[in-house]
């Protein structure tokens, strides 16, 4: 017969490890995808527990010795999931920006969308680069890394063993925002350039031409070369989004190191 017997020990234990875990999936990208079941995150959250509880056994006993206390040890292990699924989370808005970047030198600023997976508004091209690195994702398998991030960090911060260092975690973003920027321009960079050529153009043809109205004119050609350079330049993407999942791997080991 199997045994389905616990302590109550096991139970407080495997409780902090399910709260760890479902706030990381509540962040995470991919996981935490508004168009996704709220049913499947649950399910997804209590058997990865499930299976993690049984790699991390025999369970230690977590010291407290009133509810108050083990309310702020449940605090701390909610934190813990929130920070790294949040590390990884912040580094998809790169791509956000670079369409946000890419629609304002097309002249598509003005055109937004709601994207299903965030429930905001977003630019034409941001949706575009967004579903783009979500499927990277998918298709390289990252997502079996930020599980295996997850998984390791029980290890590098045991349970109840977190102690975070505001500092580190400070210094970690603002070092993401120098990279966010960096990362974000040389996605939009073939577009940025030739629209910045194409307006050199439009501005020599103005001075020789004045009788022309430059400005019907540009708005056309821009929407028209902005929209040829995202379809040319396509086949740069997947180089784009390992390099969004480069920083992403350096902010979930930045957090870990700010929360040992």
């Amino acid at each position: 017969m199997v045994n389905y017997s616990f302590s109550l020990y096991d139970l407080e234990y495997f409780l902090l490890i399910l709260t760890r875990v479902s706030c990381f999936v509540f962040v995470a990208p991919f996981f935490s995808m508004q168009n996704a079941p709220n049913s499947v995150k649950v399910a997804l959250s209590f058997f990865t527990s499930v299976l993690l509880y049984q790699a991390l056994t025999p369970a230690p006993v977590v010291e407290y010795d009133t509810v108050l206390e083990y309310m702020v040890i449940i605090l701390k292990e909610a934190v813990a999931g929130l920070l790294l699924g949040f590390g990884a989370t912040i580094c998809t808005s790169i791509v956000n920006f670079a369409g946000s970047v890419a629609d304002m030198e097309t002249g598509l600023s003005m055109a937004t969308l709601l994207d299903p997976t965030t429930r905001e508004s977003t630019s034409i091209t941001g949706v575009l680069y967004q579903y783009a690195l979500m499927l990277m994702l998918i298709a390289t398998g990252m997502y079996r890394y930020l599980f295996g991030a997850l998984a390791d960090s029980f290890t590098l911060i045991p349970v109840n063993g977190a102690v975070f260092h505001g500092e580190s975690l400070v210094n970690s973003i603002v070092k993401f925002l120098t990279e966010y920027i960096i990362i974000g321009f040389r996605v939009v960079l073939p577009v940025f350039c030739v629209i910045l050529v194409l307006n050199a153009i439009l501005g020599i043809l103005a001075k020789v031409a004045p009788q022309m109205n430059m400005f019907a004119v540009g708005i056309q050609l821009k929407v028209l070369v902005g929209l040829s350079v995202i379809f040319f330049t396509a086949n740069m993407l997947p180089d784009a989004a390992e390099m969004i999942f480069t920083e992403m791997r350096e902010m979930i080991v930045a957090f870990v190191e700010g929360m040992r």
